[in-house]
């Protein structure tokens, strides 16, 4: 794990998609909206983990607790040579279970996001320029790729791929921020946050707009949300433990 120190950070922002980019292009949901208004928030010393729980680590605590594995590992074992690649196909309450047992739990979305943004309001774990070599993302890889396998892209604390890999399950339901005039029917317990990007293309768009919106969905402020019990490709999670 790594340390995230006490003090405080800002979460969210105010920037606006004053050019209508994601409705012009379909997207569900106009970007911005609910990662707003930007506030300050004060959060006691923590440990995140450096890098995604992986393969290997989730097989112990199958070994140990006699839980399900997750439904693509094949009778029981995931791929081999696929250690050190992070888990995905665990559903938040297995994930959050598995943080118990590591005597941790999952993140809060503040605690993800200080560890992946730090305290001078990046855009990206790595600074403010988009920087697509910094993190599997975009479906360059076509896949998932080993964690830490891209070191440049660590945020200020140390944590690898906050950005990229996988997709990682919050603590937090998808609730509007303090101060919000967002309104969404998707608020309230029924969806669990997810934060961070992953390796997967995002859609069929022309080139241009894929990066852009690769690069958006890349911040440190993007949310997205899934149900909880849901099995997806493409999620994972990490763990933290507090100070």
């Amino acid at each position: 794990m790594v340390a995230v120190p006490a003090g405080d950070f800002i979460r969210g922002t105010d920037e606006v998609d004053e050019e209508h980019f994601a409705q012009e292009q379909g997207i569900v949901k106009p970007w911005f909206v609910d990662e707003g208004p930007a506030h300050k928030i004060y959060l006691p010393l923590y440990y995140i983990d450096r890098t995604e729980v992986t393969n290997a680590q989730y097989a112990d605590f199958i070994r140990s607790t006699r839980r399900a594995p997750p439904g693509h590992w094949e009778e029981g074992q995931y791929l081999k040579g696929s250690d050190h690649y992070p888990v995905v196909n665990v559903p938040w309450q297995d994930a959050q279970d598995y943080c118990h047992w590591k005597e941790g739990r999952l993140p809060t979305e503040a605690e993800w996001e200080k560890a992946a943004r730090g305290t001078d309001g990046r855009r990206y774990p790595w600074g403010n320029e988009f920087d697509l070599t910094k993190a599997n993302i975009g479906g360059q890889s076509q896949d998932l790729t080993p964690v830490g396998h891209y070191p440049a892209g660590q945020s200020t604390y140390g944590a690898v791929d906050m950005i990229g890999n996988v997709w990682e399950w919050t603590a937090d339901w998808y609730h509007p921020y303090p101060g919000s005039k967002y309104q969404s029917k998707e608020y309230g317990k029924q969806l669990k946050v997810i934060r961070g990007n992953s390796w997967s293309a995002i859609g069929h768009f022309p080139p241009d707009v894929q990066e852009e919106l690769v690069k958006h969905h890349s911040t440190v402020t993007f949310r997205l949300y899934a149900p909880p019990d849901s099995t997806i490709s493409d999620v994972g999670f990490r763990c933290v433990r507090p100070g």
